[in-house]
């Protein structure tokens, strides 16, 4: 392996290998970066550095690869060469760094192995092209929205939702997201404490980028991170001190934290003992306490019933790509279609769980209609017992505008909860009672 005599070299590397295997494996980058990060052994400025080139590389993956190829006589056949390219590329184009480092690391690591140590050459010739052909590039990436959406997605926003809305979203996910936290009170004081922007709905959007754990209140445990768009459905359950409450799929907890903070008696659940035992260190610091369970939503007992009952359903996360761009990348048609069923079941038992005169919240962090607004549609049939109970817009903080005509949360990436604070995680929320005792078939058809 060369020596790091590069300033950054290291980052670089652990940047490459990482896009490499997300690629590769269609994994979730934070869990690559989880596994290859410790191994690693950067400083906490190196480790960022690594994750905003992936994360870039990522976002703008569509604009790069075009990019490369007009740079490149042939297209590359070897998944590492090009995933090193593209680590070059992202840095030239979209980084606030000098090009020559970005060039030479990528050289650099070209070297490091037998299998592209004759490639050095052609990465600093076609890297050395990107960086004349800059200015050309980003004109031609900013003309055309949907560059960095495959075609697989890209194909299902138009369809769902027109081309220019579909344009829209697309330009939305090429920006970074927001800080926005959830206050668990007080929210006009720390607002200020934090030079926070307190929206309509009150989350705290922060404009400051330094480390959260860094910023006052993380220790006092004043609040917690949560997008502005993903506080939004635990606020429609209107959960009460004394209620009993289940948040089914309940990891990471934000949702959780909001509840509990309501008083309310809430059961968490979650597949995964070690996300809930995350999720139970941060209610910890919060100062708040829920019940946790690890265990499969779908073999939960009914027994008594609960007042009210959150489902934040396994989904296909295409709202989340301005934080997380490589969903775009790492999911497929096929895996919409499988958590669409997944997400039916779970919704049957949720009914099965609210008691008579319960409410029943589901949700998703998706953009596509099948786990959303289909799926209340089929749900509605099979239990008569269930009507929807539309949200209103002074629920959100006025933002009528997510609000669909059926009466429904929607959420879109380029809208906003106030016209000056754009930007949201795409969402779906519907709002559900159980008006009789029979909830109808709990067999999805």
């Amino acid at each position: 392996m060369v020596a790091d005599t590069q300033p950054g070299l290291g980052a670089r590397r652990l940047a490459f290998s990482s896009l490499e295997e997300t690629l590769r494996a269609r994994r979730a980058l934070d869990d690559v970066l989880a596994v290859r990060a410790p191994a690693a052994a950067l400083e906490a400025r190196d480790l960022g550095l690594a994750r905003a080139i992936a994360v870039t590389a990522l976002r703008r993956l569509g604009t790069i690869r075009a990019a490369l190829a007009q740079c490149l006589s042939a297209p590359v056949s070897d998944p590492r060469l090009e995933a090193l390219l593209v680590v070059g590329a992202a840095q030239v184009l979209f980084l606030d760094v000098p090009d020559h480092a970005a060039v030479g690391t990528a050289v650099d690591l070209a070297r490091e192995e037998k299998r592209l140590a004759k490639a050095g050459g052609l990465v600093n010739a076609v890297l050395r092209r990107v960086v004349r052909e800059r200015d050309t590039i980003l004109a031609e990436a900013e003309a055309d929205a949907m560059r960095d959406v495959p075609a697989w997605l890209a194909a299902r926003w138009r369809t769902a939702w027109g081309a220019e809305t579909a344009a829209a979203i697309a330009r939305a996910h090429r920006s970074e997201a927001p800080l926005d936290l959830t206050p668990k009170a007080d929210a006009a004081a720390w607002a200020e404490r934090l030079d926070a922007r307190l929206l309509p709905t009150g989350t705290l959007r922060v404009g400051a980028r330094a480390p959260v754990p860094e910023l006052p209140g993380y220790d006092e445990g004043a609040w917690w991170v949560q997008d502005a768009a993903a506080a939004l459905p635990a606020r429609l359950l209107h959960a009460r001190a004394g209620e009993r409450v289940a948040d089914l799929c309940a990891a990471p907890g934000g949702k959780t934290a909001q509840l509990a903070a309501t008083g309310a008696s809430v059961l968490a659940v979650d597949r995964s003992a070690k996300r809930l035992a995350r999720l139970s260190e941060n209610l910890a610091r919060l100062g708040l306490s829920a019940e946790t369970r690890a265990v499969d939503a779908l073999a939960l007992e009914p027994g008594d019933g609960f007042d009210a009952v959150l489902l934040d359903a396994p989904c296909s996360s295409t709202g989340t790509l301005r934080r997380h761009p490589d969903v775009a990348w790492t999911k497929s048609n096929e895996d919409v279609g499988k958590l669409a069923g997944l997400q039916a079941q779970l919704l049957d038992k949720a009914a099965a769980l609210t008691r008579t005169g319960g409410r029943l919240v589901y949700c998703t962090c998706s953009l596509e209609p099948e786990e959303g607004e289909a799926q209340i549609e089929a749900f509605l049939a099979r239990h008569p017992g269930f009507a929807r109970d539309s949200v209103r817009a002074e629920e959100i903080g006025g933002a009528a505008a997510l609000v669909d005509a059926a009466g429904n949360l929607r959420a879109l990436p380029h809208l906003g909860i106030a016209p000056d604070a754009p930007g949201l995680d795409g969402f779906f929320a519907a709002r559900l009672v159980r008006a009789t005792g029979a909830g109808g078939s709990t067999e999805p058809t």
